[in-house]
C-alpha cells in the first residue's frame, strides 16, 4: 500500500525520466530494476496525464545518449514496465514474467473467466524462456534453487555480473552506435515471420490504391480469437 501495490503513478515516471536525462548529460549509465503489475490507472492518474508520462519515457528512453540495461526482476507489465525500460539491452530473472497484460486479466476478456489465468499465460507465452525465444529480452538470468526470494544475496551478485557484463560492452561504443543499435533493436520486434512486414498482401486479388479504400475487412470479435488458445 505504500507504494502504491507496485503501480506507479505520473509523477513517478516523470521522476525516474529527469534522473535518465540527468545520467546522460553526465554521461552516466542507467540502471533500471522493473517489477511492476502496470501502471496505475485510476481516474487521478488519468488525469494527470499517466499515458503522456509513459509515452514521453519511450520516446526520451530511446535517444538517451548513453548506455541503458533494463532488468525485469519480478513482474514486468504492460506500458508501466515499458515506461522504464526501452534499453540497450533488457535481462530477466529465471521466473520473472513479461506481458502486455496480467493472465488473469487476459482470461477475463477473452474468456469471461479469471480463473482460467494459467491457460491465458500459456498462450501469451509470458516467461523469461519465452521472451528470450521471441527476441524481447537479451538475455536470462539464472536464480538460485527456489527463486530468487530464497536467496536475495546470490540473486543480486547473478544480477551484478550480468549488468556489469553488459555495461562493459555498451560502454565501448559512441554515442551515434548506441542509438542506431538501440533503434534497429525496437524496430525489429514485432516483425512477421513469413511474407513481407511492411507491405502486407492484398486479400481476395484486391488491389491496394493509395487513397482508395482498404481491401482489408475488420474480422469478428468471436472470429478473431482462436477457440483453441
Amino acid at each position: 500500500q505504500k507504494r502504491n501495490f507496485g503501480y506507479p503513478r505520473p509523477e513517478g515516471y516523470r521522476k525516474a525520466l529527469r534522473l535518465m536525462q540527468m545520467a546522460g548529460r553526465f554521461g552516466r549509465p542507467v540502471v533500471t530494476l522493473v517489477d511492476t503489475p502496470g501502471a496505475d490507472s485510476n481516474v487521478p492518474s488519468e488525469e494527470r496525464g499517466i499515458s503522456e508520462a509513459i509515452a514521453r519515457n519511450l520516446r526520451e528512453m530511446m535517444v538517451l545518449p548513453t548506455p541503458t540495461v533494463a532488468v525485469i526482476i519480478g513482474e514486468g507489465g504492460s506500458g508501466g514496465a515499458l515506461g522504464i525500460a526501452v534499453a540497450d539491452r533488457v535481462l530477466m530473472l529465471e521466473h520473472s514474467i513479461y506481458s502486455v497484460i496480467a493472465p488473469e486479466g487476459c482470461a477475463a476478456i477473452i474468456w469471461r473467466d479469471p480463473t482460467r489465468g494459467a491457460d491465458a499465460a500459456k498462450a501469451m507465452r509470458v516467461t523469461a524462456k519465452d521472451a528470450l525465444s521471441l527476441g524481447l529480452v537479451d538475455e536470462v538470468i539464472a536464480e538460485p534453487l527456489g527463486g530468487a526470494h530464497r536467496a536475495p544475496d546470490i540473486a543480486g551478485a547473478a544480477i551484478k555480473e550480468a549488468v556489469t557484463r553488459h555495461l562493459a560492452e555498451l560502454s565501448g561504443r559512441s554515442t551515434e552506435e548506441l542509438l542506431a543499435m538501440r533503434f534497429a533493436k525496437y524496430r525489429a520486434l514485432g516483425r512477421f515471420t513469413g511474407g513481407d512486414a511492411e507491405t502486407p498482401p492484398p486479400t481476395s486479388g484486391a488491389v491496394i490504391h493509395a487513397n482508395g479504400p482498404s481491401p482489408f475487412q475488420p474480422v469478428a470479435a468471436t472470429e478473431a480469437i482462436p477457440q483453441g488458445v
